[in-house]
């Protein structure tokens, strides 16, 4: 008896460990799981751009549907995902608002805005990162769903494409608007 377990064992091993790859394989990267999910926005003020008259807060979120980019000047993935920002700020469909995070210059992300054009409907800034930790942000870019009540309903890690936003962010916001 012992001597058939001292050879299953190794096996059943194995067999669990393809098990837990296999099912790990099967896992979206993307999907980060926030604890923030169905739950309102942290409480923030945030500081202006130079040159913006005001920055952003939390309460600017409440009132409709809405998008929070968190974004920088220095992020590759968000200069690649400006273009789509920008898309859909022209067709009207939804607020954006900004946190320019870990700015090392503030007016470095007013100039990027300004040579790439700016989707946002308010920016604020958060070179300390203290609201991205609220948020539970991980990297730039990350795209939060906010209803109107000012409760985060969705968190996208990585760059908005036109993918991103025909099937999964669009969809989400008509949802929560109906």
């Amino acid at each position: 008896m012992v001597r058939k377990l001292i050879f299953i064992a190794p096996a059943l091993m194995f067999l669990l460990l393809v098990g837990a790859f296999v099912l790990g394989l099967n896992n979206n990267p993307r999907d980060i799981p926030s604890v923030l999910i169905n739950r309102p926005v942290p409480a923030f003020a945030l500081e202006p751009l130079p040159g913006d008259t005001r920055g952003l807060t939390s309460d600017d979120l409440k009132g409709d549907v809405s998008l929070v980019n968190i974004f920088g000047s220095w992020c590759v993935a968000c200069v690649a995902e400006h273009p789509y920002l920008v898309k859909i700020r022209d067709t009207g469909f939804v607020k954006i608002y900004g946190i320019d995070w870990r700015e090392k210059n503030p007016a470095d992300g007013r100039r990027w805005l300004d040579r790439n054009g700016n989707p946002y409907a308010l920016v604020g800034l958060d070179p300390d990162s203290k609201v991205a930790v609220d948020f539970g942000v991980t990297g730039a870019p990350e795209t939060f769903v906010v209803d109107k009540a000012g409760v985060i309903r969705y968190k996208h890690v990585g760059p908005v494409t036109d993918e991103v936003w025909a099937n999964t962010l669009k969809p989400i916001i008509e949802g929560l608007r109906k």
